[in-house]
């Protein structure tokens, strides 16, 4: 994709740096009150939500351990309809309060199949923090803990969402213009 291609497709920018960086802000210090002195495990979805990982667990003021899954839904701007998952937490989540810290809930499909199995394996509490969430999409009963912004049905990009693999590096979140 060339450097004109590119920008092209970038569309209104939905949410700023600014309004992400502030309310990852007020979720790190939540988090922190809510889980100090406990043994906390963040578990980030690969590859979109590295991105929120990476400023969440930084706005944290207590320890805290971290793990990586990866799952595939998606080809294009299109959900397949089903989950695989490609690569597994490695630690045994039974001794932690788990976190699980996703870019966005969508259909929920991802999250419904990643929590059912997290859930199996007994930790010792467990939650959804999701940067977007878009509930006007939701094909499964899923609710996250927390949402820092509830967003309307639009294809977005920026900030560890991608198309294709390119704008993950954008400071915000923006339309995908086709």
């Amino acid at each position: 994709m060339n450097t004109t291609d590119y920008r092209s497709h970038i569309g209104r920018i939905i949410i700023t740096q600014e309004e992400i960086n502030a309310r990852i802000s007020e979720v790190g210090k939540q988090l922190s009150a809510e889980y100090s002195g406990k043994p906390l495990l963040l578990i980030s979805v690969l590859n979109g939500a590295f991105v929120f990982m990476a400023d969440l667990c930084r706005s944290l003021t207590i320890p805290c351990e971290i793990g990586f899954m990866c799952a595939k839904s998606y080809c294009g701007t299109e959900s397949t309809g089903s989950v695989e998952i490609t690569m597994d937490v490695s630690q045994d989540i039974s001794k932690f309060h788990v976190i699980i810290v996703e870019d966005i809930i969508d259909t929920g499909r991802t999250l419904s199949v990643l929590s059912r199995m997290l859930r199996d394996r007994q930790p010792l509490s467990f939650k959804i923090i999701t940067l977007l969430d878009k509930p006007s999409r939701r094909v499964v009963d899923l609710k996250p803990d927390i949402a820092l912004f509830t967003i309307p049905d639009l294809f977005i990009i920026g900030y560890g969402l991608d198309f294709n693999g390119c704008y993950r590096n954008l400071p915000y979140i923006s339309e995908y213009i086709q």
